[in-house]
């Protein structure tokens, strides 16, 4: 599924994410709590708004966004 994330991207697409929209709802992100990288991916931990925690990962080959909640 293509989720729909809004995020900074000067120098490269995907560096941080700002706010995502998942199960119809937008998420404010106030704190990114950890970053990596897996083969063509781009992966985030954060905590919304809500105080609610999301893994974000950034498939670079498909270019597509994955949401997962903690």
């Amino acid at each position: 599924m293509n989720e729909v994330v809004e995020c900074l991207s000067s120098a490269a697409y995907a560096q941080r994410p700002l706010a995502f929209t998942w199960e119809g709802q937008r998420h404010t992100v106030t704190a990114v709590l950890a970053e990596w990288r897996l083969p063509g991916k781009k992966c985030f931990r954060l905590r919304t708004l809500a105080g609610r925690l999301f893994d974000l990962t950034w498939d670079e080959g498909t270019r597509d966004w994955h949401i997962k909640p903690l």
